[in-house]
């Protein structure tokens, strides 16, 4: 029997706030456009670090310490998207969509990789890690 395995996206961020979501509590990601994804989420910690993050207090703890940077940091299960609603978490923005993350799992150590723009498919070899064995398991529930 062949047991369909789930599709697996990831989606490269800007620190500090891909470590917001990985280690903090942060759990949605504002973006400009809707994703119709649901599912096992690699978090990315892009190269870059978001230059107006030292103006948001809830980034500010993470800006404070060294963060990965080219690197999965954690999974996460990407559950809903939904345009702004009000005010639905203190993370979420005004006018963006919201990217609601549940049973987000860090990875015990970041696992160096090339990110890419966007919502983006994981190569085999990537999901094959050791180092994601476990959080992809623990975000299954």
């Amino acid at each position: 029997m062949n047991i369909p395995v789930p599709e697996v996206l990831a989606l490269t961020l800007w620190q500090p706030w891909a470590s917001a979501i990985a280690y903090g509590t942060k759990r949605i990601e504002n973006r400009t456009w809707p994703t119709d994804h649901r599912g096992l989420v690699l978090i990315h910690a892009g190269r870059t670090t978001d230059p107006d993050a030292k103006d948001a207090p809830l980034a500010r703890p993470f800006l404070r310490r060294p963060f990965p940077r080219g690197a999965i940091v954690a999974v996460a299960r990407l559950d809903d998207c939904h345009t702004d609603d009000g005010w639905c978490t203190l993370w979420s923005a005004p006018g963006q969509y919201h990217w609601r993350l549940t049973d987000v799992t860090p990875l015990a150590a970041p696992l160096s990789w090339p990110g890419a723009r966007g919502l983006w498919t994981p190569p085999p070899g990537l999901l094959a890690a050791p180092l994601l064995a476990d959080a992809m398991e623990a975000a299954c529930g």
